[in-house]
């Protein structure tokens, strides 16, 4: 495993055994929405405490961490990882604030939800085996969860916190489309690509002086005026912008 998901799965254990033997603890750092402002720390808390009555709910929060964190983590660097983690449960406990303001919430689900979204966006073909038997891809299990979740919640919740879960998501979503554009990946992408279209100067265009362009050039750029005049500036690349460029007035 990687090093800040074998941490989250020690810290969430350390705490739930904590709750088990201190019943107690469970009052103190679960999350009360509406308590908040008296207990501003349960935002952070209540995604390393579990439902002491259901073993299930730990066992299956912190296998989803081990199957989908450590790529995840790779993928991202373990800075970013763990920002994500905590901004995932963090956006889980404000969207339950909207909608269960008054319902006690504990669990990693809405974090652990942050990380699938991650691994979708990353590995969205990759298959995952419900129950160990039924093949689905990351992309596709994500758009279902995100069904369920919705329906759940919408529906009375039944028990579980489905805003904590859709909340994960939308934190996750939301940091990853903030450093999308800082991975070395991307950097590197936009690197190659050059400068936009947009940002190259075309000059004034209108005012070409056919007769003074080569007669090997004279075609193309008359295509390209062509072009614009149909399409607009908008429509050419940026080789046609470049290209253009060097037969037209400059605009002062």
């Amino acid at each position: 495993m990687t090093p800040w998901v074998t941490r989250l799965i020690i810290a969430n254990v350390i705490v739930f055994l904590l709750q088990m033997t201190f019943p107690f603890v469970t009052g103190w750092l679960a999350l009360v929405p509406v308590a908040l402002p008296t207990h501003p720390w349960t935002i952070l808390t209540y995604m390393f405490t579990h439902s002491t009555g259901r073993l299930t709910h730990i066992l299956f929060n912190m296998l989803a961490l081990y199957i989908f964190g450590p790529r995840v983590e790779l993928r991202l660097g373990g800075t970013r990882f763990i920002r994500m983690y905590l901004i995932a449960g963090f956006t889980g406990g404000l969207l339950s604030l909207l909608f269960t303001p008054y319902a006690a919430i504990v669990g990693a689900s809405g974090a652990v939800f942050g990380v699938q979204l991650a691994f979708a966006k990353f590995f969205p073909r990759d298959k995952i085996y419900i129950w160990g038997v039924i093949p689905i891809e990351a992309r596709v299990l994500v758009v279902i969860m995100t069904v369920i979740t919705l329906y759940g919640g919408l529906s009375g919740g039944g028990g579980v916190a489905h805003f904590a879960h859709l909340g994960g998501y939308i934190g996750a979503g939301l940091y990853l489309w903030r450093v999308d554009k800082n991975l070395p990946a991307a950097k590197w992408q936009e690197k190659l690509a050059g400068p936009t279209a947009s940002s190259i100067a075309l000059g004034d265009w209108r005012n070409v002086n056919m007769s003074a362009v080569h007669e090997l050039n004279r075609d193309e750029v008359q295509r390209i005026v062509s072009k614009i005049e149909r399409q607009g500036e908008e429509s050419l690349t940026s080789q046609e912008r470049v290209f253009l460029g060097h037969f037209t007035p400059k605009q002062s």
